[in-house]
């Protein structure tokens, strides 16, 4: 389970946001709207604990964020957070089964044959052996994806995940990205200013710089 109180985030003579408060049980996925440069990935940056904040408290499946040193925080991120890029962030001299397989290298749990799996799983079975820059947009989040879920984190957070693609392939990765963290009982957090996309999420929330509140077609 995710649970944020009270995150208060900024840099000397500019905050960003504060008040964010947030809960969420494994298995729901929640979106996060709102204007450009409020601070939605900054948000995302701090859950994966990639970013410190100013005041507040993140816990996840039961881990204080906020008592992790720098080396503990990377050990618990590689362990329990799964995160899709907008931009991919696709090793390119690796191929893309190497790319899939990456995390559970890291954690010492090689296993070719779930990595084959979460390949077929988002439709790259024949693609294994390709370098990242022999696959289009919408083929490359899937990877992302895939790679993101392998090691079945009980966090999945997505930045954007479908920005740099094409409508239908918008579409198509999404719907894989929910089915899929449904399927592992991931708890989902997405960004995105795709409203479309953000309410096929269990809930919508706009982060403002006074905290989250619910999102309305009126707003």
């Amino acid at each position: 389970m995710l649970e944020v109180r009270d995150l208060a985030h900024g840099y000397p003579g500019q905050p960003v946001f504060r008040d964010v408060s947030l809960t969420l049980e494994p298995g729901q996925s929640v979106a996060i709207v709102g204007a450009s440069g409020v601070g939605k990935s900054t948000l995302l940056q701090c859950l994966a604990g990639l970013e410190r904040w100013q005041n507040g408290q993140i816990n996840a499946n039961g881990v204080n964020l906020g008592t992790l040193d720098d080396e503990a925080r990377a050990r618990w991120r590689r362990q329990y957070v799964g995160f899709v890029f907008q931009a991919f962030h696709l090793l390119p001299y690796l191929s893309v089964f190497d790319n899939v397989h990456l995390p559970l290298m890291l954690l010492q749990r090689p296993n070719r044959a779930h990595a084959q799996a979460m390949l077929e799983a988002v439709g790259l079975q024949a693609l294994g052996q390709r370098l990242p820059e022999q696959l289009s947009g919408g083929q490359m989040q899937r990877a992302a994806i895939a790679r993101a879920l392998v090691h079945q984190p009980p966090l999945l957070l997505a930045d954007e995940p479908t920005g740099n693609l094409d409508p239908a392939h918008a579409a198509e990765v999404l719907e894989l990205l929910l089915e899929q963290s449904a399927r592992h009982g991931a708890s989902l957090v997405l960004v995105t200013h795709n409203l479309q996309a953000a309410q096929q999420t269990h809930r919508v929330l706009e982060l403002t710089p006074t905290g989250l509140r619910p999102w309305c077609v009126s707003s």
